[in-house]
Order: structure tokens, then sequence, then C-alpha cells
């Protein structure tokens, strides 16, 4: 019995660093240098840093916010109130970004390409 119990701990801390470890393994696809376009089709980069931060330009500033993987794509929400969505589809990365006020299961507010830079 006692040796059971032990197996079945062994088990379970196999189980939670693997999906620790996967999850940190997603999350550094998505880190690094991103080309997005916003809402009129313009140009912006994006830089998601490891330590879950993000900064941006876009248009003549610097915006700030924060980020984190989920379900398979990195959310990030920017201290203006967006949030932007990176996820891969096929072959392809693609942002969906939603206005202040509205969630992730709303209607995006603008859709386009992205574009890993590194």
């Amino acid at each position: 019995m006692m040796s059971k119990l032990v197996n079945i701990k062994r088990l379970m801390a196999i189980m939670a660093f693997t999906f620790g470890f996967s999850s940190a393994v997603l999350a550094a696809g998505f880190e690094g240098a991103w080309a997005l376009n916003d809402t009129k089709g313009g140009s912006f980069d994006v830089m998601l840093n490891k330590d879950g931060t993000a900064s941006g330009t876009h248009l003549s500033s610097m915006k700030h916010g924060t980020w984190e993987e989920k379900d398979g794509a990195a959310i990030i929400h920017w201290d203006t109130g967006w949030t932007t969505r990176i996820a891969k589809d096929g072959e392809k990365y693609f942002k969906t970004a939603f206005k202040p006020g509205t969630s992730l299961t709303d209607k995006p507010t603008n859709s386009s390409e992205a574009k890993k830079k590194n």
C-alpha cells in the first residue's frame, strides 16, 4: 500500500513538472519581437519579454503592458485598456485586437497577420 502511494506521488510530481515545462516552452515561442498592424493598417512593433512585460511602438508613443501565454496564444493587456491576442493558425500567426471594455469572447476590433521578427 505504501509503495502505491509513493508511486502516485512520483507520478503526480512528474506530471506537474511536465505541465510546467510545456507551458514554459509554449510561452518561449512567443517571446521576442513582433511586427503587427493597428486598426488603420499602420505597422508597429511589439516586444514580448521573458518576464511577462510587453512594450510596443505605436504611432509616436511607446505602449506598455503585460502578457501571458493562455490556451496556445499570447495575450497582451496594454496599459491603454486594449487587449491583443497573437495565435498561430496553420503556418502563420495572426493578431486580434480588442478595444477597452470588450473581452476575448467578443468580436475583435481588428484582425491581421502577425510576423515574428526574431
